[in-house]
């Protein structure tokens, strides 16, 4: 059994949904999950479709041919088929906070996501422990203002050594750079501890403290080059009252983080996030 998630988007127009579901069925296909969206005030049509394949002869490589010329072409399609059998590359880049860190390495370990770790990269060697205990590969690159050409050089390689499809930033404390970003475009996915765009900075949960605020929140997107301004996948906030110390505001803040990173991993790795102008379409 082959399978595969097909994501498209397109200038919206009539029989496109039609004409891709015969598609599907004039090869064998069988479609398991189909959705779709119209974004009406910019006109732009968005699929995302599973299709299981029982012929011992199907070829992905082939299919992908007849579908770009047969579909692709008369529609003026954008589009990426991947194979739902293949589990997308994840690298980890850490600093010294270690609780997003334990939460992504305790669900992979438990099967929960569906994908592959081949290394976590740090500019600190205060984590290593917790990679050596999940057996996972840890290469220190240090950052600093001297060296911070040669250590993107170095992170560039490991990232092409071991084929890597996102970079996930699991409290990172460094800026990326362009040439990072435009090597893994909406690719390399950072958590923030703030429900974007208040309370940025490196002192969220204080800044909190002082307004009185009444939720805080936690926010996962897209690194671009303008800092904290990229496509948002996820967002969560909690209540909180008064009565909170700011090492409360912390520790509740942390949990959101947690969650909120790890379910935007989830989506990107299911293929379940397709970005357009700044903005995500996320499918259920």
């Amino acid at each position: 059994m082959h399978k595969i998630t097909l994501l498209i988007n397109c200038a919206d127009q009539p029989n496109i949904i039609a004409s891709v579901t015969n598609f599907m069925a004039a090869n064998d296909g069988n479609i398991v999950y189909i959705d779709q969206h119209v974004d009406r005030e910019q006109n732009i049509f968005f699929m995302r479709l599973e299709c299981e394949f029982s012929s011992s002869s199907f070829s992905l490589g082939t299919f992908k041919q007849v579908f770009n010329s047969d579909l692709a072409e008369k529609f003026q399609l954008k589009w990426k088929i991947h194979s739902a059998e293949r589990k997308p590359k994840m690298a980890l880049f850490v600093s010294k906070y270690d609780h997003c860190l334990y939460d992504i390495l305790g669900r992979y370990n438990s099967g929960e996501l569906f994908l592959e770790i081949p290394f976590i990269l740090s500019n600190h060697l205060d984590l290593k422990p917790i990679a050596d205990s999940f057996n996972i590969p840890f290469y220190h690159v240090p950052v600093t203002k001297a060296t911070k050409h040669d250590a993107e050089q170095e992170q560039l390689k490991l990232l092409e050594e071991h084929s890597i499809d996102f970079i996930v930033l699991a409290r990172y404390m460094q800026i990326v750079s362009e040439t990072l970003i435009d090597k893994f475009p909406n690719r390399i996915i950072n958590i923030h501890h703030s429900f974007l765009p208040a309370f940025v900075g490196a002192k969220p949960y204080h800044s909190a403290y002082k307004r009185g605020v009444k939720i805080i929140g936690a926010t996962s997107h897209y690194i671009t080059e303008e800092l904290d301004a990229g496509p948002i996948i996820e967002q969560d906030v909690a209540h909180v009252t008064h009565t909170f110390s700011i090492k409360d505001l912390i520790a509740k803040g942390r949990d959101l983080e947690k969650i909120v990173l790890s379910n935007a991993i989830k989506l990107h790795a299911n293929r379940k996030v397709m970005v357009y102008n700044n903005k995500t379409i996320i499918f259920s």
